[in-house]
């Protein structure tokens, strides 16, 4: 007899018990967290036209899409790797008429054609949230708070929040320390390295500085500030500032200038969530604009949570107790034990065992005991 086969693609793997029940009601607890704050639930597909997808996407992400051609329209088909573009689709077309600021939150399967060494799995879980309409520092602040609100929700401590400002050298280049196109890339990847000998190998020494302006918040911020002594960057600086000032005290606060992995479109602020026993990244967000139908750009700000770590580490996961029922047993107890909150297992024959079954009670009479 044949073995049956259990083997996957690379990068996918079954969810099970208990991780599945725990992935479940952790996804209700980030967005019951943000629906109390207004965030309205909307479900995008998880196939689009390419086209249409491409059309919202920036930088790398293209690189991840997964193609295939759709047998009923002949159209190249593709799966989303981010949700946040489908978001932007939905705001500026089925609810272009919606007043503003929107508050809208999503949930679902995105899937990346390419894993990577800290994130290994290709279809993960993405949870989020978007304001559209506004990327004021008072939205700025909302999308941060509530973000850390819902990483608690979810029983998650020690949260650091990394503060960056994607577009950062793109003002600098254009302005006091100017660069081609080829030399932003370069610059952009010796800052990603923090090498300061690869800046002054390629006559960049103006950019040193920002090397130094990243750790803790406080004096991070502070050595950015003398960095720019032509006030140019007064606004965002502010800006960061103020935000950074709203959610004091509820996480740790750190700041990378120059930080760009996965800020491919933010605009003038970004920010990257860490917690303590986690390598990685479990969210990140900031401002960044939608193109609406007539040319004309709208702002928006949101921020997006990849929770798989927190659920192979457990987190959703909650122990329950479950009572056996055995053949015969009185229909309207076990009814009555299921509205008070227990998990009833009922015995499908006389060889059914209620340890075996991972039960914790059996029932007698009308009551749960303990075996």
């Amino acid at each position: 007899m044949q073995k049956p086969s259990n083997l996957l693609p690379e990068g996918f793997h079954d969810a099970l018990p208990p991780y599945a029940e725990a992935a479940s009601r952790l996804e209700r607890d980030v967005l019951d967290t943000l629906a109390s704050h207004g965030y309205a639930r909307v479900t995008p597909p998880l196939a689009e036209y390419e086209d249409g997808l491409t059309e919202q996407m920036h930088g790398a992400s293209r690189s991840d899409l997964m193609r295939f051609v759709d047998p009923i329209s002949q159209r190249t088909l593709a799966l989303r790797p981010d949700m946040t573009m489908q978001i932007g689709r939905i705001a500026k077309t089925s609810l272009a008429d919606r007043p503003r600021p929107l508050r809208l939150s999503y949930s679902g399967q995105v899937l990346k054609l390419r894993s990577g060494q800290l994130q290994p799995e290709r279809s993960r879980l993405q949870i989020g949230a978007e304001l559209i309409g506004s990327d004021s520092v008072i939205a700025a602040s909302e999308i941060v708070s509530v973000a850390i609100e819902a990483l608690e929700r979810a029983g998650v401590t020690g949260i650091t929040v990394d503060f960056t400002m994607p577009d950062l050298i793109d003002i600098l280049a254009a302005g006091p320390l100017p660069l081609n196109e080829a030399q932003i890339g370069e610059v952009r990847g010796e800052l990603d390295m923090k090498d300061a000998g690869g800046l002054s190998a390629m006559g960049a020494t103006g950019y040193l500085p920002l090397i130094e302006a990243t750790g803790p918040f406080d004096e991070a911020m502070a050595r950015l500030r003398e960095f720019d002594t032509d006030g140019l960057l007064d606004s965002r600086l502010d800006g960061v500032s103020r935000i950074a000032a709203s959610i004091k005290g509820k996480a740790s606060l750190t700041l990378d200038p120059t930080e760009r992995h996965g800020f491919e479109y933010q605009n003038w602020f970004g920010f990257t969530l860490y917690a303590e026993s986690f390598i990685g990244a479990l969210g990140r967000g900031g401002s960044y604009e939608i193109a609406r139908p007539d040319g004309e750009p709208e702002a928006a700000v949101g921020f997006s949570l990849y929770p798989n770590p927190l659920i192979d580490a457990g987190f959703g996961a909650k122990t329950s107790e479950q009572v056996f029922l055995p053949l015969g047993h009185d229909q309207s107890a076990g009814a009555r034990l299921r509205e008070e909150g227990w998990r009833t297992v009922a015995a499908l024959s006389d060889k059914d065992q209620a340890e075996a079954l991972g039960c914790s009670h059996i029932l007698n009479g009308d009551q749960p005991e303990p075996l």
